[in-house]
C-alpha cells in the first residue's frame, strides 16, 4: 500500500467534512470511545491542552505548541483541517507524522472495519479515525504535552474524551449554525462542553454578557476555575513584550492575550515556561510548527496575503486590517463554501472593502464550494461587482496580471481557497 492509496482509503471509507460538509458530520462520541478502548486509551499517557472556539483556534494551538517546544518539551499538535497534506494535522515538535505510520494505521483499519465485535463497533467518521491516529501516535512518540484543537463545536466533538490540564475557548461567533445553534448563547453552550470538572479554563476574546454567563455558569456547575483573558490585561501590565511576532493581523492581537493568559494558567500548575520560551514561541511559531495560511505573506510586491478566515467574525478582522494598509488598489481573490452565511459576509465586505478595488470571485476544488458565478451573482445584489473564475489559480493569475507593485492582493473567504492557492505554489 502506498501513502496515496492509504489516504484515498481514508477519504473513501469515511466521508471528509472539509469536502462535503454536513453529510460527513457524525454527532456523538460512540465511535471515538470505541476506538479509544480498542487502542488502549493512548491519550492518558501525556498531558493535553484542549482548544476550542469559533476563530483563532489554529493560531492559538500552534503558538502554545511553539512556546512549549521552546521550553524543551516534546509536543504533539493535532489541528484541522489540513491545507495541502493530511499529515499537517498530526505533528510532533513541528514534524509531520511519517507517511509510513499513516500507511500502517490504515492497514490496521482494513482489519478493524471488518472485525465482528459485541456490541458491534460503529462505522467511523474520517475525523474519528484521524483523532485516533493522532492520540496513538503521540503516545508512541512519548510526548510531554499534546495541544489538541477541537474539530467542530466542543460538547460532542470526538476530541472531547481527553482530560486536559487546561481548556481554552478562543471566542464565539456564528459558524456551523446548522449543528451548533442559531444564537451566540446556543453556540457557546456547545463550545462550553469542553469545560471539565476542576480543570482551569481560559476564555479568550471578550464576549457579550449572555455568552459570558454561559461560560461562567458551566464553570461553576463543574467546579472549573475560569479566567477571562480580556480581564487580565497581561499585555498591558506585564513584562511580556512580544517582539516581531510571526503571526500578524488584528485578530492575532486578541490571540496574544488568550495565549499569555493560558501560559499564566499553566505556570500556576507548576509547569515550567520561561519568558524567553514565550517570546521565542511567538517569534518563531510558523517555522517551529509549520503553520500556514494565517495572514501569510506570499509576495511583497505587490503585497500578496492569504488567510483562512472564513466566517463573518474572522473576516471582519481581515477586512478592517486590509483597509489600514497603504496601497493603491485592493485585488480580492474570494470564494466561499455553500454552507456558510454567504450573504452576511458579502454585506460585511461591502461595508468594509476599501476603494478602489477589484474582486475575482472563485471556487475551491471541494464539493462544498459555492460556484463562482453564484457568489458573483449574490455579491451584485449587495453592490459588489467582480468577475467569476472557475478555479483559484486562474483567479489569482488574473489578479496578478492586473496588479501594480503598489497594490495588495488578498486571497481568502474560505480555508479551501487558501488550500488551493498553496497547492498551486508547491
Amino acid at each position: 500500500m502506498t501513502y496515496t492509496q492509504a489516504i484515498q482509503y481514508l477519504f473513501d471509507s469515511a466521508p471528509l467534512f472539509q469536502n462535503i460538509g454536513a453529510a460527513a458530520y457524525k454527532e456523538g462520541l460512540g465511535g471515538t470511545l470505541a476506538l479509544d478502548e480498542y487502542f488502549g486509551h493512548p491519550h492518558r499517557n501525556y498531558r493535553t491542552i484542549h482548544v476550542g472556539g469559533t476563530n483563532g483556534k489554529g493560531s492559538v494551538c500552534h503558538t502554545l505548541a511553539a512556546i512549549l517546544q521552546s521550553q524543551g518539551y516534546r509536543v504533539g499538535l493535532y489541528t484541522s483541517p489540513h491545507l495541502v497534506d493530511f499529515r499537517e494535522r498530526i505533528r510532533v515538535n513541528g514534524k509531520m507524522i511519517s507517511k509510513k505510520r499513516v500507511i500502517e494505521f490504515v492497514k490496521g483499519l482494513v482489519f478493524l472495519n471488518g472485525k465482528t465485535t459485541d456490541p458491534p463497533i460503529p462505522q467511523f467518521s474520517f475525523f474519528e479515525l484521524a483523532t485516533a491516529l493522532a492520540f496513538q501516535y503521540f503516545a508512541e512518540q512519548k510526548v510531554d504535552f499534546a495541544v489538541i484543537e477541537v474539530g467542530l463545536g466542543g460538547r460532542l466533538d470526538c476530541t472531547n474524551i481527553i482530560s486536559p490540564v487546561l481548556s481554552v475557548i478562543t471566542n464565539i461567533s456564528f459558524d456551523h449554525v446548522q449543528f451548533l445553534g442559531d444564537t451566540l448563547p446556543k453556540i457557546a453552550t456547545e463550545k462550553a462542553g469542553i469545560i471539565k470538572p476542576g480543570i482551569p479554563v481560559c476564555i479568550g476574546e471578550n464576549v457579550n454578557p449572555e455568552v459570558k454567563a454561559v461560560f461562567a455558569n458551566k464553570a461553576k456547575e463543574v467546579g472549573a476555575p475560569i479566567s477571562f483573558a480580556e480581564d487580565r490585561k497581561i499585555i498591558q501590565n506585564s513584562k511580556f513584550k512580544i517582539q516581531t511576532p510571526a503571526l500578524r493581523g488584528l485578530c492575532q492581537e486578541k490571540n496574544q492575550q488568550t495565549i499569555l493568559t493560558s501560559v499564566r494558567l499553566l505556570r500556576e500548575q507548576g509547569i515550567e515556561i520561561s519568558d524567553e520560551a514565550v517570546r521565542r514561541g511567538f517569534r518563531e511559531v510558523t517555522t517551529m510548527t509549520g503553520l500556514m495560511g494565517r495572514w501569510q505573506i506570499i509576495k511583497k510586491k505587490p503585497l500578496t496575503i492569504c488567510d483562512t478566515a472564513h466566517n463573518k467574525g474572522g473576516l471582519e478582522y481581515i477586512f478592517r486590517h486590509l483597509a489600514t494598509l497603504p496601497h493603491h488598489r485592493l485585488h480580492l481573490v474570494f470564494g466561499m463554501v455553500s454552507d456558510k452565511d454567504v450573504d452576511s459576509v458579502l454585506i460585511l465586505l461591502q461595508s468594509l472593502i476599501p476603494n478602489p478595488y477589484s474582486i475575482y470571485f472563485t471556487q475551491a476544488s471541494v464539493q462544498r464550494a459555492m460556484p463562482a458565478e453564484e457568489v458573483c451573482r449574490r455579491a451584485e445584489t449587495h453592490g459588489l461587482h467582480g468577475t467569476a473564475y472557475h478555479d483559484v489559480e486562474s483567479a489569482y493569475n488574473a489578479a496578478q496580471s492586473n496588479a501594480t507593485k503598489d497594490d495588495i492582493i488578498y486571497i481568502g473567504g474560505s480555508t479551501f481557497v487558501v488550500a488551493d492557492m498553496l497547492k498551486n505554489m508547491l
